[in-house]
């Protein structure tokens, strides 16, 4: 019970405050006596004025009325690495976005605070580390330490690009692994769950002291080829690498059991790759090239000379991830290609588009896996066996 004192005429009144309750009519008048020694000596009674009983009808409409619950506990925040897929993860989920303001101060620092509350709300931040990776990975880490101090009851970091994925394991002595590392990271600041988008591999979900969920962006790409009307016979699955083969039979198998080919490549740096040899055939035949992600397309547009000077029809590449550092956009414009299939996981500028470029959404994707962690419910049916919740 919530009291104030105030003196009037040499009385000590007490209001009554419980329940935004204030009347007259409650009253309780003090006499105060004060003795030499400064300190009062009080005591209590009722004046004859104001002998009524307090008004209890507000607690009663309180009662009568209470205060309606807001029964939706789940939460969808967007980073501004991508929001547009943001929106429209939360358009096919019905909801709308949580208000969230991040800004930057002059010096680089990132600031974040909510705009309304979270308390007891289950929370999705959606926030792919892509280019500027080291900014859009502060700035997750930063959303995920807002959500935590704000007492919010589970947060799920939704990465559709997880980056540093490459740093998987030390090929040479004296190297990082920054992909332990980025996820002890989001693992410290607060995060309960994370729900990734294709992985560069599956060790990295083993990084994680939490629970990963690993969504696959294959599903979207397939229904696109599945559109394009292309006779089985003709198709090949191609994976550019030896590294990629696990993927690409995966995606082989999906569709209508293709043929599986492998080009052989040396790497001799970061960035920088060399085309040996091809394992398999392509001759007169339409190439399916299968990789997670596309950077420089260096790999990827050497592979595709390759398949042309072993006689493939055409050929078609798709990643899931399209990072399109320099000179990839050039590369995959110069005619090795029929068509660019790639998701919007990571947001592609104007100047980066050409002829030949195809992006699909994953929204429903994440907006689907996004429902059935809510609501504890797996994807390991048949339809929905893409989605990699277990």
């Amino acid at each position: 019970m919530a009291a104030s004192l105030s003196f009037s005429s040499g009385k000590l009144s007490l209001a009554n405050h419980r329940f935004g309750h204030s009347s007259s009519s409650s009253l309780i008048s003090c006499r105060v006596n004060f003795k030499e020694n400064g300190r009062p000596n009080t005591q209590t009674t009722l004046d004859t004025d104001q002998q009524t009983m307090p008004n209890f009808s507000t607690y009663n409409q309180f009662l009568k009325n209470p205060i309606k619950k807001d029964d939706n506990r789940l939460r969808i925040f967007s980073g501004t690495a991508n929001p547009l897929l943001s929106e429209e993860v939360a358009c096919y989920m019905g909801l709308d976005l949580g208000k969230i303001d991040i800004k930057r101060f002059a010096d680089g620092e990132i600031y974040v605070q909510l705009q309304e509350s979270v308390r007891g709300c289950d929370v999705y931040l959606v926030q792919p580390t892509c280019p500027p990776a080291n900014e859009n990975l502060m700035e997750l880490l930063i959303m995920i330490d807002a959500c935590r101090r704000a007492s919010a009851k589970t947060i799920t970091a939704v990465i559709p690009y997880f980056g540093y994925a490459r740093a998987d394991r030390k090929t040479q002595g004296r190297e990082s692994i920054a992909a332990k590392l980025v996820a002890n990271l989001i693992t410290e600041a607060g995060a309960d769950r994370v729900l990734a988008c294709d992985l560069h591999s599956g060790q990295s979900m083993g990084y994680f002291d939490i629970p990963v969920d690993h969504v696959h962006g294959q599903p979207v790409i397939l229904d696109y080829l599945a559109s394009k009307t292309i006779k089985t016979d003709d198709l090949v699955v191609v994976s550019p690498d030896v590294g990629g083969v696990a993927r690409a039979r995966a995606f082989a198998k999906k569709l209508s059991d293709a043929p599986l080919a492998i080009v052989d490549k040396r790497r001799q740096g970061h960035n920088v790759a060399e085309v040996m040899n091809l394992i398999g055939d392509v001759k007169g035949k339409v190439a399916v090239m299968v990789d997670d992600m596309i950077d420089t397309a260096g790999t990827i547009s050497k592979g595709a000379a390759l398949l042309h000077h072993e006689g493939a029809r055409e050929v078609y590449a798709c990643s899931t991830h399209a990072v399109f550092s320099p000179p990839a956009i050039e590369r995959l414009s110069s005619g090795l290609f029929q068509e660019v299939i790639i998701t919007n996981t990571i947001p592609i500028s104007e100047k980066n588009y050409f002829p030949q470029l195809t992006v699909l959404s994953v929204a429903n994707l994440l907006g689907e896996s996004i429902w059935r962690v809510h609501d504890d419910y797996s994807g390991g049916f048949e339809h929905l066996s893409g989605l990699g919740i277990d």
